[in-house]
């Protein structure tokens, strides 16, 4: 889906303070945001967080209620979207299913009037980049979904724009196909530096696959912001670390150089925190040990899950269900097993509860 523009937007994008509500309810709040160019920003969130209304409004289907659409240098929150200079995929691909691949490519080449040389130029650059040459002269309902939203985003990049929006483009795949086109989108962003790209979902997976930087979304509003690594490593918020990732977020009590969890002492950094103060223990299921170890914790199976190459238990320690993902077990304890797990101090991070400042608790726990 393109638009038809003098040029292409460039210099990446900065939402100032947008908002956006329709019928009185808000459903972006006073976004702060900015995209750097050449820069992937995945905006990572679920359904009704705000993260699509943000992309409608780089793209200009949605009027903000306040705040302003900056792409480059350009203030574009009262542009109309063909004049934007912007390329744009979709879940649904949006092809016109009556012309061929060639001709779908070319539509926002021929809305922006440029000359038949460059048109056929352009679309056959186009079709190369994606893989996709081959089926120039098929229609729409002679390809595969994969085949289909290859041609989308190649419709997409033959206007050459500055700035990529993609609203979930992968939703409607199968999850082989969903691997292939993540590597593939991966490709084109090493062969496109200069084009900065905003990702739209709800799949974590992707977001931490493809993004330089992540932006978690929840209730309209930007909760967190930053580097894969940093979200999934050293979240901020208990959203942050529950949404991106799998998270054991364990209720404790703060103590000197300690916190207390159920009955056990674990022996995890504890910042500025003030003694008694209550926090969340942010663990990652995968770095969780099976038998003896620093910080063990007893407890009892109570579900057993085999994913192929890992099993995942659960273990009932005093009402908590704590998560371990293990290499596959050759005899994996059974439902009512008394257990021990363990796991690093620096392995954990200590995350402020739900209210309570964010400045109270801080950074990474490290031994």
């Amino acid at each position: 889906m393109t638009g038809a523009a003098a040029g292409p937007a460039s210099g990446g994008i900065r939402f100032d303070q947008v908002s956006v509500a329709y019928g009185g309810n808000t459903v972006l709040d006073r976004l702060d945001l900015t995209v750097e160019p050449g820069e992937v920003m995945a905006l990572l969130g679920p359904s009704g967080s705000g993260k699509t209304t943000a992309l409608r409004a780089v793209a200009g289907f949605v009027r903000p209620a306040s705040g302003r659409v900056h792409l480059g240098d350009r203030d574009v929150t009262a542009l109309p979207p063909h004049q934007r200079g912007i390329g744009m995929v979709v879940q649904q691909y949006a092809l016109f299913p009556h012309m061929r691949v060639r001709d779908n490519v070319a539509f926002g080449l021929k809305a922006r009037k440029v000359h038949k040389a460059e048109i056929t130029a352009r679309v056959a650059d186009a079709l190369e980049l994606v893989g996709m040459s081959a089926y120039a002269t098929r229609y729409p309902r002679e390809l595969s979904g994969g085949q289909q939203q290859r041609v989308a985003i190649a419709r997409a990049l033959a206007v050459r724009p500055g700035v990529l929006l993609l609203d979930e483009p992968l939703s409607a795949l199968d999850a082989q196909l969903r691997s292939g086109m993540l590597a593939e989108l991966a490709r084109l962003h090493r062969e496109l530096p200069d084009v900065s790209i905003l990702y739209v979902t709800h799949d974590q997976v992707e977001a931490l696959t493809l993004a330089d930087r992540i932006a978690v979304m929840d209730r309209a509003r930007l909760q967190d912001c930053g580097t894969p690594q940093e979200l999934y490593r050293t979240p901020r918020t208990e959203f942050t670390a529950s949404f991106v990732g799998n998270a054991n977020l364990l209720p404790v009590t703060v103590r000197p150089g300690s916190v207390a969890f159920a009955g056990h002492d674990l022996k995890v950094a504890t910042g500025e925190a003030a003694t008694g103060a209550t926090a969340t223990l942010c663990v990652r299921p995968h770095l969780v040990g099976l038998g003896d170890g620093p910080n063990a914790l007893t407890g009892t199976v109570a579900e057993v899950q085999w994913r192929g190459s890992t099993h995942r238990l659960y273990v009932d320690i005093d009402g908590h269900r704590v998560k371990a993902d293990l290499r596959e077990l050759r005899r994996p304890p059974a439902l009512g097993d008394g257990v021990t797990l363990h796991f690093a101090p620096e392995d954990a991070v200590l995350l402020p509860t739900v209210g309570a400042p964010a400045q109270q608790l801080t950074g990474v726990v490290h031994g």
